[in-house]
This record gives structure tokens, C-alpha cells and sequence, in this order.
């Protein structure tokens, strides 16, 4: 089996003070995808770059405080690239993929837009950017797309979407990139293919009483090729403990890395 974890950890400092990396090493998983580290290589503590035994790759935000992906991997990757070859978007910490074999798996931040109407503009061209980049890894590869995409897809994967029509993360632009990467690409939402009921949120705002009363999205994901989505097994988001205003989703794959 092969277990992979998606988490936006909103500060990887933060994080580690609300015992994620205690979650982690009890967790087994065989690769951490991890998002929002608001970190530089010179704030990796030994724990960041190498939790029990793992080996993490990272891309860092120019900007400090700001952004960045990462990956932990359990066994050694035949492979890695850091950043998928956009100038702009590079240079915030948004890409890292590991390669086992024909399978790769990468951890992604697409960019929020909810900020301003400029970050919405720079959310569109990562879009722009990204979709032919998914297309052509797929013509050669598997793939495993791990992280915050920071857009609900449909009416059930967020709890006011009425409300939402216009905001980012719920714009028809958005939707409609998605229902792309799906039903024209061939890539397949998996938590969505082994679970199709409602509320099954991984972010909350933490403005109010949102986490109390579930009122969430779901904004993390595990995008994969359909010979890879077609192996996943188990799928659950973990609740337990508030590591960030996101949780961990966990997917179990029938897929052997060597």
C-alpha cells in the first residue's frame, strides 16, 4: 500500500508547536505533502528537513513568511524537481514533485486570490500556467497531485455556497478549470471517488465559530491519472487534533513504489 498525506500547514513553525510532526511519525505514511510553510531554508530545524527518518524537499518563497511546498519521503525517489518552470510562480514556493518509477507525486500551493483583486489575477495565470504542465506530465507519467488548490469544486464541497458565487475559491472561472482537469484531462478527484458525502470539509476561516460548526471547504486534494486513482482504497480527513486551519487528508493507494 502506498499512503499519502496532503496538509496546508499554515506555518510549518506553528504547526510543529501543535504537535504535527508528533502526528506525522506516528502516522506512517510513505509521503507528506506539505503546503504553506512560511519558512526559509535558514528556519529548517533538523525536524523540519528530516522528521523520523524521512527526507523532505522543499521549495521556498523569495518572499519571506510567505508561501512554499514541500515533500516528505519515506523511501529514497528515483527523482526530484523542484518548481514546474514558471518564473513568477517559482519564485513563491508552489511546486515540488518526488518520482518513483513511472509515478510521480507532487505537492502543490496554488495561489489564494481571496486577498485582493490582484492576487485573484495572479491566481488565474497560475492556472494558466499550471493546467498545460498537468496535461503534459500526464502524457508520460503517473501522477499523484497532492495539496491546497484552494478552489471547492461543486455545491457540496463547501457549506454556505450560496453565499460564495462570487468569492474566490468558488468563482465559475475556477469551477470550471477544475471540471477541465477532470472531464476533458482525464485526471480524477480522488477523495471524491471514494467518498461522495457532503461536509467532508479540509479548511475552515478562523473568523467565528467555523470549525465548531463545520461550516468548511474542501480545498485540499489528491488529484491523480485514472490507473492511479483507480487503486485508492481508504480516504480520511483528520480531525483529532487542529494542527492549522486546514487537516491532513490521508488516501491509501493499492500501488507498489519499487
Amino acid at each position: 500500500m502506498l499512503k499519502i498525506v496532503a496538509a496546508n500547514l499554515n506555518g510549518i513553525r506553528s504547526a510543529a508547536r501543535k504537535g504535527f510532526f508528533d502526528w506525522f511519525g506516528s502516522h506512517q505514511a510513505d509521503i507528506v505533502c506539505v503546503q504553506e510553510l512560511k519558512a526559509q531554508q535558514d528556519d529548517m530545524t533538523p525536524e523540519f528537513l528530516a522528521p523520523h527518518g524521512y527526507r523532505g524537499y522543499f521549495q521556498h518563497a523569495v518572499k519571506k513568511g510567505y508561501s512554499g511546498a514541500g515533500l516528505y519521503a519515506r523511501h529514497e525517489p528515483d527523482d526530484f524537481i523542484i518548481g514546474f518552470g514558471s518564473e513568477e510562480f517559482d519564485a513563491e514556493g508552489r511546486y515540488v514533485e518526488v518520482r518513483y518509477g513511472k509515478l510521480s507525486v507532487v505537492s502543490v500551493y496554488v495561489p489564494s486570490g481571496s486577498s485582493s483583486e490582484e492576487r485573484q489575477q495572479a491566481k488565474f495565470r497560475f492556472m494558466a500556467a499550471f493546467m498545460p504542465h498537468l496535461m503534459a506530465l500526464k502524457e508520460t507519467r503517473e501522477v499523484v497531485l497532492c495539496g491546497d488548490i484552494n478552489i471547492a469544486h461543486k455545491e457540496i464541497d463547501l457549506k454556505n455556497w450560496k453565499g460564495n458565487l462570487k468569492n474566490s475559491g468558488f468563482l465559475p472561472e475556477e469551477r470550471a478549470w477544475l471540471t477541465e482537469l477532470f472531464d476533458k484531462v482525464g485526471y480524477v478527484d480522488v477523495h471524491r471517488s471514494l467518498d461522495p458525502r457532503a461536509e467532508q470539509y479540509t479548511w475552515w476561516s478562523q473568523r467565528g465559530q467555523a470549525y465548531a460548526k463545520n461550516v468548511g471547504w474542501r480545498i485540499d486534494y489528491q488529484i491523480a491519472t485514472p490507473a492511479v486513482a483507480a487503486q485508492a482504497k481508504t480516504v480520511s480527513v483528520f480531525k483529532d487534533v487542529k494542527f492549522s486551519d486546514h487537516a491532513p487528508l490521508t488516501i491509501e493507494y493499492d500501488w507498489n513504489l519499487g
